[in-house]
């Protein structure tokens, strides 16, 4: 039989090319926020990531979804979760790197490095990180009881992964998650019913019978979870293990796994607790403010996640247009195609300068400034690189056509991106929380002063600029109703991504980036940059090899 037709005109996947050598953009904001940081450990991960073998895993990870074991074949209650072995090489990878709580060990510029690291990830599988940013948030949490942190920190800090259901004292490395939130109040955790009466207490202090439910309960093989639950003070943080000190299954009960939009590779689950045991962490009835404080390390991961999954699309639409050929040249050659994807690259340089910027203000705590700028940008950075992270992801599916549309048993990742971009907006707060938070960061401290004083390095370099920048801290001041909360956001992240991208790109970008975000023109749809812009430095400086 004759063929029918020669396959060509498809352009060969991205695969065996080294994440971080190739991104410019990140590299700049690095030797920005931490000038001193050595990166070899780095470009050693890029290498791994971009590899043909763990993209191979992602896509399984992704296609050979967890499965819930509730019972065993005698009748009895297992829950436990069982993954693709994929899931679990990409947690071996997750943990060797040290993304999970090896930042708060300390370390030269810890929490920069860690988010670089996050991001490169990001690129390769999201969902699997999970685990990894809860261990990262919850970690600092368990100081507030020493007995718990003295006998787990070590494990929680540990290169290593251990999935067995056993004692943490057996395990050469920890993993942690949360429970949060409850069927009746979302958001509003003060509309918890989750119980917890006293039990006595011991070695780990204050003890707890827990009877309730969580409504989402993600990673639920996780070692370890805090929870909020009902005491007599009100809402308190608990410490609840999945297997109790005495070698014992916890009463916690897996009712079934979520089904989600994407996130595929990840547990995301319904849990009941049938009278289980937990150990209070911090005070009682002041479950809330560690909650916040928690919350505040996962939207920064919520930040980095969300660029990584940019880059990532923006890297396979370069890729692709680089190779396909329409109306006799390359697509990358074609003037609009030129336009959307020199636009993308602006948004995606954007992204990391603003989420590697919030890193740094995690590093120096000691410095007054930095705790000032860690509290404005938390929901600021997470509020608009979210926001803007699903359009992203259309346009630069868009820029592969069908292509892009198509799943092909996992091999289509910019639709895995495309369903995936949603939950970094929705998980941890979505955009109206986001939004709130960033009020209450503006009535904590002066606010305006430390926006002006973030936003001077760029004074005089842009006319549009330098409008925002003097309007900006009349607004805030004013601290903005609820109903402007949201506009006021973007402008705040929009300024300061701005000024990060004038002391840290080149002049281009800043200049197209002020023209297009700024110049009060801005056509909103990605693709309408003004034809003065520098299309060629834009793209080349975007290019993943």
């Amino acid at each position: 039989m004759q063929p029918t037709h020669e396959v060509f005109n498809q352009p060969a996947p991205l695969t065996g090319y080294n994440l971080f050598s190739g991104n410019q953009p990140l590299q700049a904001a690095l030797k920005f926020n931490a000038p001193q940081l050595a990166t070899a450990d780095l470009e050693a991960l890029g290498e791994q990531l971009g590899s043909e073998a763990m993209q191979t895993h992602a896509r399984l990870a992704n296609i050979h979804t967890p499965e819930l074991l509730t019972h065993d074949r005698f009748g009895r209650r297992v829950d436990q979760v069982e993954f693709h072995p994929s899931y679990h090489a990409l947690m071996t990878l997750a943990t060797g790197a040290g993304l999970h709580g090896t930042p708060w060990a300390g370390g030269t510029s810890a929490h920069v490095q860690r988010a670089a690291g996050f991001m490169l990830f990001t690129e390769l599988e999201p969902s699997i990180l999970c685990p990894i940013s809860m261990t990262y948030a919850v970690t600092p949490a368990l100081r507030s009881n020493a007995a718990i942190y003295r006998d787990w920190g070590p494990g929680l800090a540990a290169r290593a992964y251990d999935p067995a259901l056993t004692q943490y004292s057996r395990k050469p490395g920890l993993t942690m998650g949360m429970g949060m939130t409850e069927k009746q109040g979302g958001s509003d955790v003060r509309a918890n019913t989750t119980r917890a009466e006293p039990d006595g207490s011991d070695g780990w202090g204050a003890r707890y019978t827990v009877t309730g439910h969580k409504w989402f309960f993600s990673a639920p093989m996780c070692d370890a979870f805090l929870i909020l639950a009902q005491t007599t003070s009100g809402l308190s943080c608990l410490f609840l293990p999945r297997v109790l000190p005495d070698g014992t299954t916890n009463a916690i009960h897996i009712q079934r796994l979520k089904d989600k939009l994407g996130n595929k590779a990840n547990a995301s689950s319904e849990v009941e607790f049938h009278g289980a045991t937990a150990w209070l962490v911090g005070d009682e009835g002041r479950g809330i403010p560690q909650i916040l404080e928690m919350g505040t390390m996962t939207r920064l991961d919520c930040a980095l996640g969300t660029s990584g999954l940019m880059r990532q699309a923006l890297s396979i639409a370069l890729n692709h247009a680089s190779q396909r050929q329409a109306f006799g040249k390359p697509l990358v050659s074609q003037p609009l195609m030129r336009n959307v994807l020199a636009d993308l690259a602006l948004e995606s340089e954007a992204a990391t300068a603003l989420a590697l910027r919030l890193a740094r203000a995690f590093d120096r705590q000691d410095d007054e400034h930095e705790k000032a700028m860690a509290r404005l940008l938390t929901p600021v950075a997470k509020f608009w690189i979210c926001k803007r992270g699903s359009h992203f992801a259309q346009e630069a599916m868009e820029c592969l056509g069908g292509n892009g549309y198509v799943e092909e048993g996992g091999q289509g990742i910019m639709a895995r991106i495309y369903r995936e971009m949603p939950l970094n907006s929705i998980w941890e707060g979505a955009g109206n929380i986001m939004a709130i938070d960033l009020l209450r960061a503006l009535r904590r401290a002066d606010a305006a002063a430390a926006l002006a004083h973030e936003l001077a390095p760029a004074r005089g370099a842009h006319a549009a600029l330098d409008r925002l920048a003097a309007a900006l801290p009349t607004r805030v001041e004013a601290m903005a109703t609820e109903m402007e909360a949201r506009r006021l956001a973007q402008d705040v992240a929009l300024a300061v991504q701005a000024a990060l991208l004038c002391q840290t790109a080149p002049a281009a970008v800043f200049a197209a980036f002020c023209e297009s975000r700024l110049g009060g023109d801005w056509g909103h749809a990605f693709g309408t940059l003004g034809a003065r812009t520098d299309f060629d430095s834009l793209i080349h400086r975007a290019m993943p090899r």
